[in-house]
């Protein structure tokens, strides 16, 4: 019979604070995976590697943490979506990923590797963000689903994508009737596809268009 330590309790609670940290950020975001769920996550990746040691004294101690990865794979996997041109919860699986980590590194009793792994890990979620917004601003990537009246005005608009100076990839392209549907992908600054989009609103020959981040 394995016998809980003071030292395994403390290790739970340390997991316990950087997976409630972590995810106060992510709650704050409003993320799929937020408060509880990184506490949980961390909170479990201590817990079985805790376990594994144990378990694994006399031999492999690794022969649960090991697959912790294998697992924790299938958590991040389930929170990435893509919708149209752009990837969407790539970061709050990264930080899945690295919140297991942490819990591992705490379970082995690297509270040093731990604390400095937590510490930046809380430093590019917290403060990089603004970093992030700034590089945003100077090049987005959007996604357009454009249903002109008439064919001619597609011309128009590529001619005002170059004339802006932005990029973009031309997705697909089909006529129905009257109508032509077409979809782009445009990349560059905000400020010049915030143009385009006073550009698109001011054509009388274009029905409707979405546009999406």
């Amino acid at each position: 019979m394995f016998m809980i330590h003071t030292e395994e309790i403390m290790q739970l609670i340390i997991s316990l604070i950087i997976g409630g940290i972590i995810g106060v950020e992510r709650e704050i975001s409003s993320k799929a995976a937020g408060f509880r769920t990184m506490i949980l996550i961390c909170l479990g990746s201590t817990l079985f590697t805790i376990v594994s040691t144990k378990i694994g004294a006399n031999g492999s101690t690794d022969r649960i943490a090991a697959n912790i990865v294998t697992g924790i794979g299938f958590i991040g996997a389930g929170v990435v979506f893509k919708e149209g041109f752009t990837v969407s919860g790539l970061t709050t699986a990264a930080t899945i990923w690295i919140t297991a980590a942490l819990g591992m590194a705490i379970g082995t009793k690297d509270y040093n590797l731990a604390g400095v792994g937590a510490a930046l890990t809380i430093v590019i979620l917290f403060l990089f963000e603004y970093v992030q917004n700034m590089i945003s601003r100077l090049h987005q990537q959007r996604g357009y689903r454009v249903t002109f009246y008439k064919g001619p005005s597609a011309h128009e608009v590529e001619a005002k994508l170059k004339e802006l100076s932005l990029k973009y990839i031309k997705k697909n392209e089909t006529k129905d009737n009257e109508e032509l549907r077409y979809t782009l992908g445009v990349f560059g600054r905000k400020t010049r596809i915030d143009l385009f989009n006073s550009y698109l609103i001011s054509l009388d020959t274009i029905k409707s268009f979405d546009s999406w981040i």
